[in-house]
């Protein structure tokens, strides 16, 4: 058995008291502390959290009286006091070493609540929400986003003890006291430079030859899978200082942002790396293509393109030469604002697997369009490196690998500090 690990339970004792208390026995039985935070606006619980809902709601900043009455008649001003309070409360239960993981139980308010205390705590830290809405298609993105928390889907609504909802909080609570036993916490120490490498499955081969190639120059390369999701979290990641450089080969998400794709990682892609100044190099992967799968009106908008159709959910649309001259505009104008040094590889046979002679995406005069475009509007075009190769072999990661080696020992000359 683990040593005893204190595990927050963000819950509304007013409606959910009975379960609670069976999640709190359950958590005990294991050996941990379960630590009740109370967040009922409604009525008064039927017994006190371990931390009460008064003192979440006076530190958001509102009486508990004022939370119900808005509750009543604001509820988005009931609901953001407490998730303000009760992470302001986690946060200095972490701090003081008294917290080592969180779970939150019920609908869809405790969701939301749970899930905005949870995107809060740092990464590597323990984090459950068990939920009927885990799975729910419009919300999902709200309650994750780009955090480590795992949803577990009860399927039932968590009202009334029964034998099959018992069922569900008991997997939902081992989950919970599994992690805090074999988590390695969130003091995750690296003793080489960590690279931040952009990667789908049209750059794989690059990607996967890259790493090797990373590790024996002496860094730590992170794989960030840039589906949308997985590149806006390296931004914030690099905004947060976790990365010394970054190989972006897979820069597709400027052009879903643009033109509304599947991967859409929002309309800040590229500049976490040109605010921060790290190391740069770039590569046209995913520019090819949009993601328009289970999109049929977009896939009939574009009906007349070449559509690669991997499965119902992912069909990738060849780009047209206009669309990769505005997405070339877009780049030209974050990388002209770069703080740091940066390279864009070019790769003349192809830019991705789907993309080389042969192929129906292949598409060599709108990929010259991009470039003619990229650059007339660059300040210094001289950037822009054009390798006779293509993007999907070892022997373009071989030279991204040194490109990006040559710039990051650049920029250490400069500043010793960066490793």
């Amino acid at each position: 058995m683990s040593p005893r690990k204190g595990i927050v339970v963000v819950c509304n004792l007013d409606t959910r008291g009975e379960d609670i208390v069976f999640v709190k026995r359950l958590i005990a039985d294991r050996g941990h502390e379960a630590i009740l935070l109370d967040f009922s606006m409604e009525e008064p619980p039927p017994f006190p959290g371990d931390i009460r809902t008064e003192e979440v709601a006076a530190r958001g900043g509102l009486p508990i009286e004022v939370v119900r009455e808005k509750y009543r008649s604001d509820r988005d001003t009931a609901t953001a006091n407490q998730i303000k309070g009760a992470a302001a409360i986690v946060d200095e239960l972490v701090k003081q070493g008294r917290v080592h993981g969180i779970i939150g139980i019920g609908g869809g308010t405790a969701t939301l609540v749970a899930t905005s205390i949870m995107q809060r705590l740092p990464f590597g830290m323990p984090k459950v929400m068990a939920s009927p809405m885990a799975a729910h298609p419009a919300y999902i993105d709200k309650y994750v986003g780009t955090r480590d928390i795992t949803m577990h889907h009860t399927v039932l609504d968590i009202v009334k003890m029964n034998p099959l909802l018992e069922a569900q909080i008991t997997n939902a609570v081992g989950a919970i006291c599994g992690m805090v036993e074999m988590t390695q916490g969130t003091d995750i120490r690296f003793d080489k430079p960590c690279v931040a490498v952009s990667s789908f499955g049209f750059g794989e081969m690059a990607v996967q030859s890259a790493l090797g190639l990373l590790e024996e120059a002496g860094f730590t390369p992170i794989v960030c899978h840039a589906q949308g999701k997985g590149d806006k979290a390296m931004e914030e990641m690099i905004r947060d200082g976790a990365f010394h450089g970054v190989l972006d080969i897979c820069i597709g998400g400027v052009m879903e942002h643009l033109f509304k794709g599947n991967r859409d990682p929002g309309p800040d892609r590229l500049m976490a790396a040109v605010n921060a100044g790290i190391p740069m190099v770039l590569a046209p992967c995913g520019l090819d293509i949009l993601s328009y799968g289970g999109r049929p009106d977009m896939l009939e908008k574009t009906r007349d393109r070449v559509q690669y159709v991997q499965d119902a959910l992912r069909v990738q649309v060849r780009t047209t030469a206009d669309e990769l001259r505005q997405a070339a505009d877009v780049i030209a104008e974050r990388l002209n604002r770069a703080k740091g040094p940066w390279t864009f590889l070019v790769p003349l046979k192809g830019w991705s697997s789907l993309d080389r002679e042969g192929r129906p995406i292949y598409d060599p005069a709108a990929d010259a369009a991009f470039v003619a475009r990229l650059k007339e509007k660059l300040a210094d075009r001289g950037r822009v490196r054009e390798v006779d190769l293509h993007l999907y072999t070892p022997e373009f990661a071989r030279v991204a690998v040194d490109e990006f080696v040559r710039l990051y020992a650049g920029a250490r000359a400069l500043a010793p500090t960066l490793a």
